[in-house]
């Protein structure tokens, strides 16, 4: 089973340059919790979620107007192909600890997102993961990172 099976293509999407009170407002009207970030070619650059907007816009104490996407969006971007096996996405998201998944083209172009959800959700079929490894996946994803201390 391919990602390009179950991803979804109907995707909310904002600018860097759009401010945070924007893109809140475009995932409450479009019932997410994270948007991916394109820039005018429609190039991945980042992924905001609704985590982000809160926790940055309470730590400046500035309006959610004031505040670029460009700020607050989460770098580096992980993501993953459309022909990509829908257990290559899932061992992505655990080793990196997310629940959504950017799909992107070759160059870099957005085509869609796979989350957790999808992968849960989708028909058991040829390819599929099992319940053990999404459950294992859910396990990694949900786990809170290592920190790696520099050396001193």
């Amino acid at each position: 089973m391919t990602v390009r099976e179950i991803m979804r293509t109907n995707v909310a999407t904002c600018s860097p340059h759009q401010d945070l009170a924007a893109a809140a407002h475009l995932m409450r009207e479009r019932g997410c919790g994270f948007v991916p970030v394109v820039d005018t070619q429609g190039l991945l650059v980042g992924v905001l979620t609704d985590r982000d907007v809160c926790l940055f816009a309470s730590d400046r104490g500035r309006s959610m107007g004031h505040i670029a996407v460009a700020d607050a969006m989460s770098q580096p971007v992980f993501s993953g192909f459309a022909a990509d096996n829908v257990k290559v996405a899932l061992e992505t998201m655990a080793t990196h600890h997310v629940r959504r998944l950017p799909v992107v083209d070759d160059h870099g172009h957005l085509h869609g997102v796979v989350s957790i959800d999808d992968i849960v959700q989708a028909p058991r079929r040829r390819g599929a993961p099992t319940p053990a490894e999404i459950v294992a996946a859910l396990k990694e994803i949900s786990a809170p990172p290592s920190i790696v201390m520099a050396p001193a």
